[in-house]
């Protein structure tokens, strides 16, 4: 197994969201037949030649220096995380005969579990690159109560985005929600294309939803770092959450979410309420709890 037809879709995506214009070229007589720039446009704005550049769309990136890399990048118009995923791509070309792997079951060390229950005030969960929830603090399970109402373990974020009904409730903005966590499956997917347990994943929602295989042939990408998450919950209503995301440097792979308000801010109340209801109350009640507004 190799991943050319992953590069090949990927170059060829990027390549085509891009319009002349867009890359400062001026376009003078007859009319266009291809979407985006052309193969020799991107070749002249990276300072490769055409038949090389046109081998790497192929799929090819056996080979490619850095510097290459970052010239696509700069003809492309690559962001960060697009940037990260094609180098991903090119070090995974580098193994093209490589054995597609069985992913080793991970467990949270016991010290990381010991921090995640320490923060009661604010939700907090790991995950991994799958976006599988290894472990949750309560106020988490309470945060995410429509998913963690279930019985299937470990709860998946994207499972439960496009195979759980709740979900398009739950979310403020579903569609925002939908488009990252492709987007950060995809991402993993150029980290680790061996990985049996995400093709199994992926697999699944294509079969299952439309919603992820229209999103998944998008090819887009999404390092997931830092922002602010909005939910519709079934306990406290609107509430906006600041999240950081901290890689867990002992344990490649895996990283710490942490869910946090401003002090005295409508949302910070909300999370003290839902505190106090986690305490008294599992995630499926929830689900039987009218809105409070």
């Amino acid at each position: 197994m190799d991943n050319r037809e992953e590069v090949k879709a990927f170059l060829n995506s990027r390549r085509a969201r891009i319009t002349p214009e867009d890359a400062g070229l001026t376009i003078h007589g007859r009319t266009r037949r291809v979407p985006g720039l052309r193969r020799s446009e991107v070749a002249g704005l990276a300072g490769v030649s055409v038949e090389y550049y046109s081998k790497l769309e192929r799929g090819d990136l056996s080979g490619v220096s850095d510097k290459v890399l970052h010239a696509l990048g700069r003809a492309l118009r690559l962001d960060d995380a697009e940037q990260s995923h094609l180098a991903d791509l090119t070090r995974a070309a580098g193994n093209p005969r490589r054995a597609r792997r069985k992913s080793p079951v991970r467990q949270v060390r016991p010290s990381v579990a010991r921090i995640l229950d320490g923060m009661a005030e604010l939700p907090a969960f790991v995950h991994n690159g799958r976006l599988d929830i290894l472990a949750a603090n309560p106020l988490a399970e309470a945060l995410f109560a429509p998913a963690f109402a279930g019985t299937a373990r470990p709860v998946n974020h994207a499972r439960f985005n496009f195979l759980n009904p709740r979900a398009r409730g739950f979310w403020i903005d579903w569609e925002r929600a939908a488009d990252n966590c492709v987007a950060m499956l995809r991402t993993e997917a150029g980290r680790d294309p061996y990985d049996r347990a995400l093709t199994g994943l992926v697999g699944e929602l294509s079969t299952r939803s439309e919603a992820f295989r229209v999103r998944w042939a998008s090819h887009n990408v999404h390092l997931h770092r830092t922002g602010l998450k909005r939910f519709h919950h079934p306990v406290v209503g609107d509430l906006n959450l600041s999240y950081e995301v901290l890689d867990l440097a002992a344990d490649p792979g895996l990283a710490l979410v942490v869910f946090s308000a401003e002090g005295g801010s409508p949302a910070d109340d909300s999370l003290r309420f839902l505190a106090s209801w986690a305490a008294s109350h599992e995630p499926a009640d929830a689900l039987a709890t009218p809105d409070q507004v």
